[in-house]
């Protein structure tokens, strides 16, 4: 099958990010990190809700009740769309103009993990921060530090592989992951430095390969458990983001991309907009739940 691509809808993001997919309500949310907004659209339809959250917003997660998990600036809170209320449920252990929560995903446990970024630093100065995990008590830890921008957290398909990267270094990480234990065994799993960028979202798909964006050469790439390059796709958008597989089957992968950013030389007409990806090698599995206990 040929890969197609196509754009869904005419929203247009300013930082489109941390897609995922909504299993029982059949829909797939994302968010403008950067304008606070959480949509929430079901493809059958087309139909899209806005939601607001405070700004910036680093990622979503959906929660077994239906809600969904965000991590803001310097903590974690839980939206429900039916109230629309949002209750803020735990911070971190920093609070810096500089540092702000930005990736996450859920760990099969119910867990959710995810990491800071820390900019306008200087040479010398510490990365404060890192990546930490909430927990369904609500209580939080710190897990690992030294990320100057976490993205694209993920789980091999047991998940006791914690895949994560520091786009500052170009590079994702590979742990051994257990979910009432300390991260172990850090090692490289796959350095970008070559392909002209660092790795963005991320996610596993169904036969256990890593897929990354790729977001300052507008690709995908999916990589071999082993860490080898399996294959790239080429993106409509200049600067894409983040990604995630839904539909009924899992068969189609959903692309968030940027139409602001210092790093767009100049703006094209499909920047900001979200995209499906069909006729990829695999498909993905059900994204981890976080246990909010309603």
């Amino acid at each position: 099958m040929a890969i197609e691509i196509r754009r869904i809808g005419d929203t247009k993001d300013l930082l489109g990010e941390s897609p995922c997919w909504d299993a029982p309500a059949g829909a797939l949310c994302w968010i403008d990190s950067l304008a606070g907004t959480l949509r929430r659209m079901r493809p059958a339809t087309g139909a899209i809700e806005q939601h607001s959250l405070p700004a910036p917003v680093g990622s979503i997660a959906p929660c077994e009740s239906g809600a969904v998990v965000a991590a803001l600036k310097n903590g974690f809170a839980r939206y429900d769309f039916a109230t629309r209320e949002l209750e803020v449920i735990a911070s971190i252990d920093v609070d810096h103009p500089d540092v702000r929560l930005n990736d996450g995903k859920c760990d099969p446990w119910g867990n959710f993990v995810a990491g800071t970024m820390h900019i306008n630093r200087q040479p010398g100065d510490a990365i404060l921060g890192g990546v930490y995990r909430l927990r369904p008590d609500r209580s939080v830890e710190k897990i690992a530090d030294g990320f100057g921008l976490t993205n694209g957290p993920c789980f091999g398909l047991d998940g006791r592989t914690l895949y994560v990267a520091d786009s500052t270094v170009r590079t994702i990480w590979a742990y051994d992951y257990a979910p009432d234990a300390p991260l172990a065994n850090r090692r490289v799993f796959a350095q970008t430095e070559d392909f002209g960028s660092g790795p963005d979202g991320a996610t596993v798909d169904a036969q256990g390969f890593v897929w990354t964006v790729l977001p300052r050469i507008g690709k995908m790439a999916r990589f071999a458990p082993d860490g080898r390059l399996d294959c790239m796709v080429e993106l409509p958008a200049t600067y894409p983001t983040s990604l995630c597989f839904g539909g009924l089957r899992f068969d189609v992968a959903y692309v968030t991309s940027i139409s602001r950013s210092t790093h767009l030389a100049g703006e094209r007409v499909q920047d900001g907009g979200l995209f499906e990806v069909r006729g990829l090698p695999a498909g993905g599995v059900a994204p981890h739940r976080f246990a909010d206990g309603h």
